[in-house]
């Protein structure tokens, strides 16, 4: 589930008056007879689709009645309120190819466009929006629609919630959304659009939800911040926004609860506000240029769960941290040299990802116990000085799906190593690692023996020569034959 759908997912009716909604709700759909209006509008939609291989619209038939169609619901007087479609991004053949026919204008009573996962759908930024007056939700995501963004979007100053997160519009995101100032959540992720930050959006001062990500949208982030006293979720990562951290995030402290900006070309220092964020439960500021050391200030994000400093430039010390149970936690290619997993880490009780290359740690991985293994699903210790054997330690895991300690002391027989069913990437490269590479291997997909003391024929797999080079003795294709 994504971030916006966990969102809109916490706001939940009562269960009685959900209950009496539902009632109402069927009640209406047994006796309704769909609109001729509507009815002509969907099947004008229907015939814009030119391939449907799921059978997604095979229930919209003429003569029949609309509101029991697959995806359409029906209120008020048996009127078509909201039009659900989803694609399954697991079923190669849940889609729908063609475009957005002007028709669907006719359903003058929606208030619901939910078009998600469909894929194929093209065309430019659908002008039936604006023939929609009661229209207040916009979920347009995951198809193929291109173009730019008109300015003429300004006129939907009733919608609430607007989503056309992964699509192909180009382009800057117009001055006139801010005229949207009844949007409580606005996503624009996953497109082509460029330009800057606009700093109109400063007044939807209504949002809860704002994300750009993966765009190519550069500049410095506006200072713009307390306009947003409701703001949850910021993701802007994936752009190249350079720049400070603006001073006016900090207004955000009480309820933010997502705060991503990674893979940008931020600098200058954390700031130490940031430890004021309380409610946090993301902060992701990987790959930019951040110097100086994490604030001292950091000791008071007690609640974070997940946290990505990763490949920027800070040096120690690392602050001691207070957090009950971090999930994910990446400090990867700084300066650090941390020389021990920290004890908030090792005592997690629900941590699945821990990424610690690079950081300078030196111990004995026999001697590292951690409070919980059974959740763990990545592990990356990779370019460090540990020695010993991480055999104990995987053999606890049920779960794992990579493990990376390239570049290490490690000293074990490889034989011993239990891998389990659902581990597709081990990389264990230029360490001190002998015996026989196991048959298990073949289930993995990515695989890094190199540069070890290992031994015998390899088991039949695709893996290139690179991943098993620079061992001792090792035969069998990729590598020459085994002698008789």
């Amino acid at each position: 589930m994504n971030k916006l759908s966990r969102s809109l997912s916490q706001h939940y009716f009562p269960s009685p008056f959900l209950v009496f909604i539902l009632a109402v709700y069927f009640i209406k759909i047994a006796s309704a007879t769909c609109h001729v209006d509507d009815e002509a509008g969907l099947l004008g939609f229907k015939s814009g689709i030119t391939h449907d291989p799921s059978g997604m619209l095979t229930t919209w038939k003429t003569g029949t009645d609309c509101c029991s169609w697959a995806g359409i619901n029906c209120l008020f007087d048996d009127r078509v309120t909201s039009i659900s479609l989803f694609g399954q991004l697991d079923e190669p053949n849940s889609f729908l190819s063609g475009t957005i026919s002007p028709s669907l204008s006719k359903v003058q009573y929606l208030n619901g466009i939910y078009f998600q996962n469909l894929r194929n759908i093209s065309g430019h930024f659908p002008d039936i929006l604006f023939g929609l007056p009661k229209l207040l939700y916009v979920y347009i995501e995951n198809t193929k629609l291109s173009g730019q963004i008109p300015v003429s979007i300004g006129r939907l100053t009733q919608l609430e919630a607007l989503s056309l997160a992964g699509n192909r519009f180009s382009g800057p995101i117009p001055s006139s959304i801010s005229k949207l100032t009844q949007l409580t959540q606005l996503n624009l992720g996953k497109n082509l659009l460029t330009g800057q930050f606009p700093i109109g959006i400063k007044q939807l001062r209504n949002l809860t939800y704002l994300n750009l990500e993966q765009n190519k949208l550069s500049g410095t982030i506006p200072d713009i911040f307390k306009s947003f006293p409701d703001l949850r979720i910021l993701t802007l990562t994936r752009n190249a926004f350079s720049g400070k951290i603006p001073e006016s995030i900090s207004s955000l402290a009480p309820k933010l609860i997502y705060l991503e900006l990674g893979h940008n070309a931020l600098s200058g220092q954390i700031p130490s506000f940031l430890g004021k964020f309380k409610a946090l439960d993301t902060l992701d500021l990987s790959w930019n240029s951040f110097t100086g050391v994490v604030p001292k200030s950091f000791a008071n994000l007690t609640k974070i769960f997940n946290l990505d400093l990763s490949h920027n430039s800070l040096n120690d010390p690392f602050p001691q941290m207070n957090v009950k149970g971090i999930e994910s936690l990446d400090l990867s290619y700084n300066n650090f040299h941390l020389k021990q997993i920290p004890k908030w880490v090792t005592s997690s009780p629900i941590i699945y990802s821990l990424k610690l290359a690079k950081c300078g740690i030196t111990i004995k991985l026999d001697n590292w116990k951690p409070a919980e293994t059974y959740f763990y699903d990545f592990i990356d210790v990779s370019e460090n000085e540990i020695s010993g054997s991480p055999v104990a330690l995987l053999n606890r895991t049920d779960f794992l799906v990579g493990f990376k300690a390239a570049g290490n002391k490690l000293k074990f027989d490889l034989g011993k190593l239990r891998i389990v069913e659902t581990l597709k990437e081990l990389d264990i490269s230029r360490n001190l690692v002998y015996g026989k590479v196991p048959m298990a291997v073949t289930g993995l997909k990515r695989l890094n023996v190199s540069y070890n003391h290992l031994c015998g024929q390899l088991p039949k797999t695709k893996f290139p020569v690179s991943s098993v080079v620079g061992n001792d003795c090792l035969c069998g294709s990729p590598l020459p034959p085994c002698k008789l």
